[in-house]
């Protein structure tokens, strides 16, 4: 099955990823496939699809979340659980490379599309399972949101302020699973083409977000207690945060070692003597005394505009930030000027999206529209040797 014509060679041309999936984790993974020049067919319920599609209409009627995540993906409907839609899966499954899903726990098994089976079925088949909580252990069965995740796996316990815990802006556990998807199926290909064979990947959004939490889960037990809720700040290195100007603008600054350190006090501060002073002499000390080390840097910020503390930063070689809005971000000149933006298609015409982070030498990513639900229907079941009839019978019982 060949996906659409492109001037050059795309990593991936050639590869046919059938993607049972919804949300954000599966999705995630498979259009950065896609974005490589992948085919990805998603198949969605006939009676609204992805339900990703309805989480929002802020982009010109369409969801948020389901932009972002399924460019460049032909939409087939087909309702699994109807006795006609083996032999559609069948047909499809025989010239696919890579199977993905994120069901609910059991609801694989429930149509026929569990790993073991598929595996035994399609020998070059690449099956890729993104749960929960994984495939065995006490939480297999156990429904698994972002929300939950980040909760469990003590995320959430170490955000926000020192009077409040807070989740993570964004779906963190999805994405990062997502990734461990997007980079075991890569993996998985590399193999294949070795060994002639497929396999299965296991992916859950516990052990992604387990795997992040490395740094906080060392420090709590070899420390002892876990890292503290800082808001902004860091945790366990100072300065290393937000702080104010006279004109009420936020400048985020970080200091990494001694060397910074005696700059950030002679160069910026202008206060050379708080190199000496035995609180702050380590960064261990200005955690230790983080109050008193504000308050120093505050008194000779608060005379300063954002702009001139952000030039005194700049100038010695600090590292610094202004804190942007996300329309700010939008319009970042580090964007503009590296060409960050392009127009892709949808059902409610064009629309901008971010080229993918890695940018490959001679490589330019698929940027294919957004699709409407059932849109590739017809076509795909008429290439796997439907008739019209049938499908269009089939259309309007419901199975497809």
């Amino acid at each position: 099955m060949c996906g659409a014509e492109h001037e050059t060679m795309q990593p991936l041309q050639g590869i046919t990823v059938v993607a049972v999936e919804q949300a954000v984790a599966a999705p995630f993974a498979t259009r950065q496939l896609a974005d490589l020049g992948a085919r990805v067919i998603k198949i969605e319920r006939p009676d609204g699809g992805d339900f990703a599609r309805g989480y929002d209409t802020t982009v010109n009627g369409l969801s948020s979340h389901f932009v972002w995540l399924n460019r460049s993906k032909e939409s087939l409907t087909l309702d699994l659980k109807r006795p006609e839609a083996s032999d559609v899966m069948a047909r499809l499954l025989q010239r696919t490379d890579v199977f993905v899903q994120n069901l609910a726990p059991g609801a694989a098994d429930q149509i026929g599309a569990a790993a073991t089976d598929l595996r035994k079925r399609y020998p070059r088949l690449i099956v890729c399972s993104v749960s929960g909580y994984g495939s065995s252990g006490p939480y297999a069965r156990k429904k698994a949101y972002d929300l939950l995740v980040q909760s469990e796996v003590g995320l959430i316990s170490i955000t926000g302020t020192e009077a409040a815990a807070s989740k993570v802006g964004i779906s963190v556990a999805d994405i990062a699973a997502g990734m461990y998807a997007y980079s075991g199926i890569l993996t998985a290909l590399i193999a294949r083409g070795l060994s002639g064979n497929g396999t299965t990947v296991d992916v859950s959004l516990f052990d992604a977000l387990a795997e992040w939490m490395g740094a906080p889960a060392y420090y709590t037990a070899y420390g002892g207690t876990p890292p503290a809720r800082t808001g902004a700040n860091h945790a366990s290195i100072a300065p290393y945060g937000p702080f104010t100007g006279r004109d009420g603008s936020e400048v985020y600054l970080g200091i990494q070692n001694a060397r910074e350190w005696t700059r950030f006090c002679t160069d910026v501060l202008h206060r050379r003597e708080l190199t000496e002073d035995e609180r702050f002499r380590t960064n261990a000390l200005r955690v230790q005394h983080r109050s008193a080390l504000h308050e120093a840097i505050d008194a000779v910020f608060h005379d300063l505009t954002a702009s001139q503390i952000l030039e005194r930063l700049e100038s010695a070689q600090i590292a610094n930030a202004r804190m942007n809005s996300v329309a700010e971000f939008l319009e970042h000149p580090q964007i503009v000027e590296r060409d960050g933006w392009r127009n892709v298609g949808s059902p409610a015409g064009p629309l901008r999206a971010l080229v993918p982070p890695a940018r490959i030498d001679g490589v330019e990513p698929v940027m294919g529209p957004i699709p409407a639900l059932g849109e590739h229907r017809q076509a795909i079941l008429e290439e796997l040797g439907f008739d019209r009839a049938t499908i269009a019978r089939w259309h309007a019982e419901g199975v497809t």
